[in-house]
């Protein structure tokens, strides 16, 4: 993965690029368009669903999230899958109290991945808290994203330990972000699908050129997939 580092950034280092492990949370926060789904879908084809299940909350039917292999639908209501893979839940906004109760029993089995989309429509009861603040303890690691992090619930940012940051329009927005990303000059346009990347714990900054197109993030996907593997080798 190319990465752009403008020597002109106090902030913006040259270590060792890494993603989120299987304990952390990533926020993915730029307008729509942007290219933050992409690099969401990207992140996660690197994740360890195949080793624990994850959960995928898509609220917009998103079209590269409904062409991953092998991606299982569940019902809002349903139980966690104890079977390591992907697993799509397509709520309404409307269903709060249904969305609460899967927050709460994916906090409740750990070892759980989630991955959000319009992550500020979550609902704000204890649950998505409860999540962001302990789930390291818990081995459950968190994908949201969000066109609106002035709207986002403040846990979203404070727990989160990476970022990738795209072009924002709305100037409350960006001061959302630099208020937790200070370092980050968010004024200066950046080129189309480029974003910064802030690694928390090693207070380092990226700026990075696009992720892999829609077919090689699929193709990730149907690489690493356990069952695609096994079914290749009858």
């Amino acid at each position: 993965m190319p990465l752009d580092v403008p020597p002109s950034r106090a902030r913006l280092a040259a270590p060792a690029f890494c993603l989120p492990g299987p304990r952390d949370r990533l926020a993915v926060l730029g307008r729509t368009g942007s290219g933050k789904t992409h690099f969401a879908a990207w992140a996660l084809s690197h994740g360890n669903w195949d080793k624990v299940p994850w959960v995928i909350i898509d609220y917009k039917f998103d079209p590269l999230i409904a062409q991953i292999p092998q991606l299982e639908e569940l019902k809002v209501d349903a139980k966690i899958p104890k079977a390591a893979g992907l697993y799509v839940v397509h709520p309404t906004p409307s269903q709060t109290a249904e969305v609460e109760a899967l927050l709460w029993r994916i906090w409740r089995k750990g070892r759980t991945g989630l991955w959000v989309d319009e992550g500020h429509i979550l609902p704000d009861r204890g649950s998505l808290q409860a999540l962001l603040s302990q789930g390291r303890s818990k081995a459950v690691p968190v994908i949201i994203l969000s066109q609106r992090p002035v709207w986002l619930n403040r846990f979203v940012l404070s727990e989160s330990g990476y970022f990738s940051v795209f072009a924002m329009n709305d100037k409350r927005d960006r001061q959302t972000i630099q208020s937790f990303l200070p370092g980050l000059d968010l004024e200066e346009k950046l080129p189309a699908r480029y974003s910064y990347y802030y690694d928390v714990a090693g207070d380092r900054a990226f700026l990075m050129k696009p992720v892999p197109g829609r077919d090689d993030i699929l193709n990730r996907f149907v690489e690493r997939n356990p069952r695609h593997s096994r079914m290749r080798h009858i």
